[in-house]
């Protein structure tokens, strides 16, 4: 089976010491690509330098949380790493490095950054994205109605692309919520809170929306799935939980793989020839 890890943290600390391990791991249990996901101009950076040296690939994008960091040159550094990462990417014969503006969005739970900053800096990282035809990584938390505003404005400014324009990241919504989205082309993320004992709204939705509307994710190093919740999660970790959406689906496991795979590489606008290459 072939798995595709869309969004987790490689360049956090804690895979400082073990990152060849880790990716090693990944590959042993079947994970072809992985995809890093960003939280500022800083981590962009690092995501972007670690995704060439271990051919991996990256989003980059200012997370709501860092979202009062956000400036005119934080945007230019964020549009400028995305053309570096480009040519990098032609120099090696590869498809491409970066392959989402990401993660970007609302968090009301924390508010580490004040709402109407965090609503500014969505809607223009959202025209980045627009700008270099890149797709969108959302992060969304207890804050769903200002985010359905606010891709409903960005769609009707035409700031989506037109097919499969970006994914829900960790989804957390309700049944409801995810029919709202879906219109807009969205594919969902799940994680490990997929395999948690209590995980009622997960299993709903997961069973609930289309199969080519779901990735896979492990968001490490958070949200460890069981059996192994409790430890520091990494992307070797995917298999569980596609095992238990197969569960849930009532499907084989292997079909999950192969749906999930083919909806990333759909999502992330990936050459398959060059991917499997």
């Amino acid at each position: 089976m072939v798995w595709f890890e869309t969004h987790c943290h490689l360049q956090d600390d804690r895979f400082k010491d073990d990152l060849p391990d880790v990716v090693a791991r990944a590959k042993a249990a079947g994970v072809s690509s992985i995809v890093l996901a960003t939280s500022n101009v800083p981590d962009s950076r690092t995501a972007v330098e670690l995704a060439l040296e271990h051919g991996l690939y990256c989003t980059v994008g200012i997370h709501p949380h860092d979202a009062s960091t956000f400036d005119q040159d934080s945007r230019e550094e964020l549009e400028q790493l995305v053309r570096y990462a480009d040519r990098q990417a032609e120099e090696l014969g590869r498809d491409k490095v970066v392959v989402a503006i990401g993660e970007i969005g609302l968090d009301y739970h924390y508010d580490f950054s004040p709402r109407d900053v965090q609503r500014r800096v969505f809607s223009e990282q959202m025209e980045l994205a627009a700008k270099l035809g890149l797709p969108l990584v959302f992060h969304v938390r207890e804050a769903f109605q200002d985010f359905f505003t606010l891709i409903e404005e960005a769609k009707n400014d035409q700031l989506f692309l037109q097919e499969d324009p970006g994914v829900v990241h960790c989804y957390s919504g309700s049944v409801e919520f995810a029919e709202r989205l879906l219109p807009f082309g969205f594919l969902f993320g799940f994680d490990g809170p997929l395999t948690f004992k209590n995980a009622k709204t997960p299993v709903a939705v997961a069973k609930h929306l289309p199969l080519e509307r779901l990735v896979i994710e492990t968001d490490a190093p958070y949200l460890t799935p069981v059996p192994h919740r409790g430890k520091r999660n990494e992307p070797a970790f995917i298999p569980y939980i596609g095992e238990k959406m197969a569960e849930i689906r009532q499907i084989a496991t292997e079909e999950v793989a192969r749906i999930t795979t083919e909806n990333a590489i759909r999502l992330f606008r990936l050459n398959p020839q060059l991917l499997f290459a």
